[in-house]
């Protein structure tokens, strides 16, 4: 029964989670409008990389079940 209650509190903070992750990255993809931002494209790559290296990391704890710390993004 705990295993089940673990189960339900996992899908339930993922669900959150996933899909306030999803509208954040879609936010920031909105920062791609030049007629209201201006950019480097060495902004767009630290952009990048710092998403694909925390998506690197998340993937990395899941495989490994382990801690990281957490990072704080400046361009």
């Amino acid at each position: 029964m705990a295993r089940e209650a673990d189960r339900e509190k996992f899908k339930e903070l993922a669900e959150k989670r996933v899909t306030r992750a999803l509208k954040d990255i879609k936010l920031i993809g909105n920062l791609s409008n030049r007629s209201n931002y201006s950019y480097t494209d060495q902004d767009v790559k630290k952009i990048t990389q710092a998403l694909n290296k925390a998506l690197a990391e998340m993937k990395a704890r899941f495989d490994a079940k382990g801690d990281a710390d957490d990072e704080v993004f400046k361009l």
